[in-house]
């Protein structure tokens, strides 16, 4: 059974190259009517490198967040950097506001006024912990939202610098089994081909 499936693997990858010719026939090599010249200046028009590219990215992302990624032509990450940080810094005021809260009544226990409203009956201990609990989130908060803002920047940094690697035919890895001629077993392997 493994036997069988190495073979029908082998069989599927090999036949995929398969070439075929037909008798008598002869192919001409295509000939180039083109100057070297202007084989050239295909060429180089073909892949820009832009060393300013990075950077302009870096610096949109820096005064709009979500611009060096409409500006490296990755629309759909904008939308996702804006829901981060509008959730973050929602999280950082509503953090915030109720840090407020207990501290404005704390501030009025210690004066030696009673609590009003939903707060009445609330002891100095109980709202001096929930004033570390809010206190601590709303930090957290700024830290997600810094950290979002980095992760922006660096991602549209990232991102173009790999829209300006050379990807093309002349470079390509492909998965292969070969056949092991001491024990007829196949291994498999990657053929790395780089053509100039």
């Amino acid at each position: 059974m493994k036997n069988l499936f190495f073979i029908l693997a082998a069989f599927f990858l090999y036949t995929g190259t398969a070439l075929s010719q037909e008798a008598g026939k002869e192919e001409k090599p295509p000939v180039n009517k083109e100057k070297p010249s202007e084989t050239a200046a295909k060429k180089t028009a073909e892949y820009k490198y832009d060393a300013l590219a990075p950077s302009k990215a870096a610096f949109y992302s820096a005064v709009v967040p979500g611009l060096g990624q409409i500006y490296n032509k990755r629309y759909w990450k904008a939308p996702i950097v804006w829901g981060a940080l509008g959730v973050s810094l929602y999280s950082y005021g509503w953090n915030q506001k109720y840090y407020k809260k207990y501290r404005n009544a704390y501030k009025q226990l210690l004066s030696g006024h009673a609590l009003t409203g939903e707060l009445e009956g609330i002891d100095g201990d109980r709202l001096i912990r929930a004033q570390k609990y809010y206190q601590r989130n709303r930090d957290l908060s700024a830290l997600v939202t810094a950290g979002i803002y980095i992760l922006n920047i660096v991602d549209a940094n990232v991102d173009a610098h790999l829209r300006q690697f050379n990807v093309n035919e002349n470079l390509s890895l492909r998965p292969d089994f070969e056949t092991n001629d001491i024990d007829n077993q196949y291994h498999l392997g990657l053929t790395m081909s780089l053509r100039f």
